[in-house]
């Protein structure tokens, strides 16, 4: 075999070697494990108790005349099926001194209890949910007006938008429009029923457990 067979033959060998080698350094080699673990994503179920505040007025308009400040305590429970949600709430209020006008005169509302059904949808720390349910109102009268006491059975429908914090806190923002019938007056014009309908704005806080 002449010298540049052999020269050509030994660079060959040579090659396939170094190719070889470089496989199976490939093959063997792993990519190093980051160590990243995706946060759980946020859970709304559970029971729940907080506070809230706001306006209460006869129109749509929170700073129509006749409005009063509301503030009291609720206290729920939610359910979540992936990112659905469903639950109920019990609401405890105190509505000031919200006016609403009846034949002659006005009404003041008082106090008021709702137990309240709640769907809705979450976006991982965001909750954004409808409710509906039956309200207890207590209304007294006003100037010239007298009421037949006790409380009124009324319905109230609304939605809101809650967001989720660290340590089981939560805020949220509701809007309620409570429909309460045939409520009985008296003026020096005679008697009367009336069907009434206020607006309720409130925010609130709420915590987990």
């Amino acid at each position: 075999m002449s010298l540049s067979a052999k020269s050509i033959l030994i660079a060959a060998l040579a090659m396939t070697a170094a190719t070889n080698a470089s496989a199976a350094d490939l093959t063997t080699y792993q990519v190093p494990d980051a160590g990243y673990d995706r946060p759980p994503a946020f859970q709304w179920s559970g029971a729940y108790f907080g506070a809230h505040g706001g306006i209460a007025s006869p129109k749509f308009n929170p700073f129509a005349s006749g409005k009063g400040l509301t503030g009291g305590v609720q206290a729920g429970y939610n359910f979540q099926v992936g990112p659905g949600i469903v639950g109920a709430e019990l609401e405890g209020s105190y509505l000031g001194n919200n006016e609403i006008r009846v034949p002659n005169g006005k009404v003041e509302e008082r106090f008021r209890g709702a137990a309240k059904a709640k769907a809705g949808l979450t976006f991982d720390r965001t909750l954004v949910y409808g409710t509906a349910g039956l309200t207890m109102t207590k209304f007294e009268g006003g100037r010239g007006v007298s009421t037949s006491g006790g409380w009124k059975q009324g319905y109230l429908v609304g939605g809101g938008v809650e967001q989720g914090f660290g340590g089981g806190l939560s805020a949220k923002i509701e809007y309620n429009y409570v429909m309460t019938n045939d409520v009985s007056t008296t003026t020096s014009s005679g008697k009367s029923k009336t069907d009434l309908r206020d607006h309720v704005i409130k925010a609130g806080l709420n915590y987990r457990f």
